[in-house]
């Protein structure tokens, strides 16, 4: 179920030539910055809605059992919160690497409260790749959530990581917040 995108994501090579630019996380990239950035500023992009509709068969689930993480869907007049990370074009071939399984290089605006709109980047993951789930009941997609574990850890942990660091900026967001609400209680606890 994976389709790795790395020979895809090189070929978009419009910030090759930037000393840097910024690139904008709304999903693991908010808590877990394993890579090297020269500054990291909260962030927004307009007219996406961030959802679990993309499948993890090789970091927070496997190919038998995959897990849901984040991606984004177009959404008019939906504000996504996020962190943008000013990075230097060197390290988009970790990135790649980070997120082969069906994440496509894609140009935003970013946005700061200074005001300011930089051009930037995003990795998204359409329903036109192999590991895209799509929508499901909300109950079901926090059981399968709360189940899936692959080697990057469980896939528990990703949603409650992100929740955790959406509420350190101030930040609600409906689809994450009513995910963690329906996660069943850990097996030994309550």
């Amino acid at each position: 179920m994976s389709f790795d995108t790395r020979a895809h994501n090189r070929a978009m090579t419009h910030f090759d030539e930037h000393d840097s630019f910024w690139l904008f996380g709304y999903g693991s990239l908010i808590w877990k910055a394993d890579f090297p950035f020269v500054e990291r500023r909260p962030a927004w992009i307009d007219g996406w809605a961030r959802r679990f509709w993309q499948g993890s068969h090789d970091h927070r689930g496997t190919p038998a059992q995959p897990g849901r993480v984040a991606t984004l869907v177009r959404a008019p007049k939906v504000r996504c919160h996020g962190m943008a990370y000013r990075i230097e074009p060197a390290v988009l071939a970790q990135l790649d690497l980070r997120e082969k399984n069906g994440y496509l290089r894609e140009r935003v605006a970013v946005q700061f409260d200074s005001g300011q709109a930089e051009d930037g980047l995003i990795y998204l993951a359409t329903e036109h790749n192999a590991a895209f789930l799509g929508d499901a009941p909300p109950a079901e997609m926090a059981a399968q959530i709360a189940h899936a574990h692959g080697p990057s850890g469980s896939n528990r942990d990703y949603l409650l990581n992100l929740a955790e660091a959406l509420a350190r900026q101030g930040v609600h967001d409906d689809h994450v917040a009513g995910l963690v609400a329906l996660l069943p209680p850990v097996e030994g606890e309550g």
